[in-house]
């Protein structure tokens, strides 16, 4: 009996480091989803930029100006780079739901 009780509490220590690792990832997707969205407003306002149009970039305490080009391309590699991050983070949950839902099949069998 006692030999199931620490069966059934390791694997249960299991189940929770999983929950704590799915929380920690749906944090940081959310954090990207919320950068996603504000880089694609960021391209909705640069789209509607003329070519001879001052754009101008936040480095340190300085805006330095920025060729309208240049800043265009930062951004749909930003939104690049961004969209990526999420499919991993997508794929990475998904995972670790797999992986729960097998913890729960061991913790029931031991119950």
């Amino acid at each position: 009996m006692e030999i199931m009780n620490n069966q059934l509490q390791e694997e249960v220590e299991k189940l929770q480091g999983l929950q704590k690792q799915q929380q920690k990832f749906l944090t940081a997707r959310q954090t990207l989803d919320s950068q996603l969205s504000e880089n694609k407003l960021v391209k909705e306002e640069m789209d509607k930029l003329e070519e001879d149009s001052r754009v101008f970039k936040l480095l340190g305490p300085a805006l330095v100006r920025q060729d309208v080009q240049e800043a265009k391309s930062n951004v749909d590699k930003r939104i690049e780079y961004i969209s990526g991050e999420l499919k991993r983070h997508d794929d990475l949950l998904k995972d670790l739901e797999k992986k729960q839902d097998g913890q729960v099949i061991i913790i029931e069998e031991i119950i």
